[in-house]
């Protein structure tokens, strides 16, 4: 049978790679295209166009390259509809996937959703769309799968497939990384920036305030494989810290504490039993629209999923040298850390246990037949 797969970041790319695995595990026939990145095309699809050509961060950005955006999105349906899927699967990525979902359910497409948009923090009227255009929605947090409830819209929970992504992840041995990258025998602070350039800048011109007074660490910033090497050291200036591509999971595998950037990150650095700080900085533009729009508590989904603050945020404002340098010293020096060591653990019982990839590829099969 015919699949397409459409993901709009790092985390679509990483969980529709292990999506795509499962199909074909259960359909060796399957022929699949995708709108995603190096990891859906390595395992096994057909990639029609890259993540990295639409990630704009931020209403501005996005405005001034809507005429790039409208003709992707015309590119996009017309290699669907040449291709004829039986399943069109998309993955978060809201802005981009409802539009394509919109048209797809008038042009007779069966339609699923993996992974929800998060309509749950913004924009909860777009779940009358929801509704209407995706036949079948696989949500990973649990708290996702109350907020459709209260809507009547009832949605299949089959756990996070970060748990999967990390059990099946090979590790290379803490002594032969140190190796390869030349670390040596200091503990390791990781520095996940996020994976858009202009997310990068605001966030390491900050963060790498840190190096600067802990010489007794290695910093290690975990490299966006959307980015070029180039890119990241034009930033850099301290001795003691390193840039390391494409490893994140070996590197949250020996890390100490980190600084993270609000998303995905957050869930995966918790789930490695890394102490850290969650950080978010955007344009002031962007930051204003998004503070009337959306209806939070909290940023990191840490937090979201236990309801309650076990990682400190620094958002925006709050994001400074200063305030980064002392919870920074808190999770590395503090009872804080061992507190949300203890929280991690119960978090991770949350979550679902695995097989998410799985069911989600088992469901739309059966769906499809």
């Amino acid at each position: 049978m015919k699949y397409y797969i459409l993901a709009g970041e790092a985390s679509g790319d990483l969980h529709g790679s292990n999506l795509i695995k499962a199909i074909k595990k259960k359909d060796s026939s399957a022929q699949i295209r995708c709108y995603g990145g190096d990891l859906m095309q390595q395992a096994g699809a057909t990639l029609v166009g890259h993540y990295k050509e639409r990630a704009f961060m931020g209403f501005g950005e996005v405005i001034s390259n809507l005429f790039k955006i409208l003709k992707i999105i015309k590119n996009c349906k017309a290699d669907i509809h040449d291709f004829a899927p039986q399943a069109l699967i998309f993955i978060d990525n809201s802005g981009f996937n409802l539009r394509i979902a919109k048209w797809a359910k008038k042009a007779g497409f069966k339609t699923f959703y993996y992974i929800s948009p998060q309509v749950w923090a913004s924009r909860a009227g777009r779940v009358a769309l929801i509704k209407e255009v995706v036949d079948e929605m696989y949500v990973v947090l649990p708290f996702v799968k109350d907020f459709y409830a209260t809507y009547n819209y009832k949605v299949n929970y089959v756990g996070h497939p970060l748990i999967d992504a990390i059990a099946s992840y090979t590790f290379t041995k803490e002594e032969l990384f140190r190796k390869e990258f030349g670390l040596d025998d200091r503990p390791v602070i990781a520095l996940l920036p996020g994976s858009r350039k202009q997310e990068i800048t605001k966030m390491l011109s900050t963060m790498l305030s840190v190096p600067e007074k802990y010489p007794q660490y290695q910093f290690v910033i975990a490299g966006a494989p959307s980015q070029d090497q180039s890119f990241y050291e034009s930033l850099i200036h301290q001795d003691n810290v390193t840039l390391i591509q494409k490893r994140t999971y070996d590197i949250l595998n020996i890390s100490k504490a980190a600084l993270v950037t609000s998303g995905t990150a957050t869930l995966e650095t918790a789930l490695f039993k890394v102490p850290q700080v969650v950080c978010y900085k955007g344009s002031a533009l962007s930051y204003a629209i998004a503070k009337r729009i959306i209806k939070l508590k909290y940023i990191s989904l840490v937090n979201l999923v236990m309801d309650q603050l076990v990682v400190t945020e620094l958002i925006q404002g709050n994001f400074t040298k200063e305030r980064l340098l002392k919870e920074f010293e808190a999770i590395v020096n503090s009872s804080k850390r061992e507190e949300m060591l203890s929280e991690y653990d119960l978090l991770e019982a949350k979550l679902g246990g695995s097989g998410a990839s799985e069911k989600t590829a088992l469901s739309i099969i059966n769906s499809i037949k």
